[in-house]
């Protein structure tokens, strides 16, 4: 391919990797927003999310044009395709912690700090699947991202759990039925970036070994298809 081509690929690079950078950053601050009950915090997270949007729409109009100018095909084709898959995943989850920021300010305007299941530990297990499918893209290692997609069932296990502990709290006070429903929106956040963090880690298997394990369970190991 031409360097103007190989310009292209980096500029795209440079980009996906600058969104990673702004996602992984408004998670960490809803995260902040919801254990210290931080609305400043919180509205900082949601005005962010803006930006976040305005970057995801560079990234696919980046990788678009590049497929329409220079055709490409083989690696070059299936780094860009994971790229613009990737890419959603991204935004999703920056859509995901403006919501559990949102929640965030809502629990706040509660005076109590009860929480019937352990929140602590599911902010903990969303910030290291991001970070972990993340690094995986930067370091395009397909066996940290393996491990990612094991990890998404701990998650699945967290909500479920915390879904049954909060319909108990709804049947014990019924008048903090609002209280208890905005928990349930951050764990159920949580469970859907903990998705989206399983799609990158999958998408990243498939750009480095062109292996497709989607709906084959977290430790498919079928040989990887030809480059």
């Amino acid at each position: 391919m031409t360097r103007h081509f190989q310009n292209a690929i980096e500029e795209l690079k440079k980009k996906i990797l600058h969104l990673t950078a702004m996602v992984e950053e408004n998670l960490l601050m809803a995260v902040k927003a919801a254990t210290r009950r931080d609305s400043g915090q919180a509205d900082m997270v949601v005005e962010n999310d803006d930006m976040i949007d305005r970057m995801e729409v560079e990234v696919e109009e980046e990788g678009l044009k590049i497929l329409a100018l220079y055709q490409p095909v083989a690696i070059d084709l299936r780094f860009i395709i994971a790229v613009l898959k990737i890419n959603n995943d991204l935004e999703r989850i920056g859509d995901e912690a403006a919501n559990i920021a949102k929640r965030a300010i809502e629990v706040a305007r509660w005076n109590r700090t009860d929480v019937p299941f352990d929140l602590a530990a599911m902010l903990r297990l969303a910030v290291k699947m991001v970070k972990r499918s993340t690094d995986a893209l930067v370091g395009l290692d397909a066996e940290e991202a393996r491990d990612v997609c094991r990890s998404d069932d701990e998650m699945d296990d967290f909500h479920r759990l915390a879904l049954q502990k909060l319909k108990e709290g709804i049947m014990a006070d019924p008048q903090s039925t609002p209280y208890f429903i905005s928990l349930l929106g951050i764990s159920k956040s949580l469970e859907r970036i903990a998705d989206h963090s399983t799609n990158i880690a999958e998408d990243v298997i498939y750009m480095v070994e062109g292996e497709i394990i989607r709906h084959r369970g977290p430790a498919a190991d079928a040989p990887p298809g030809i480059e």
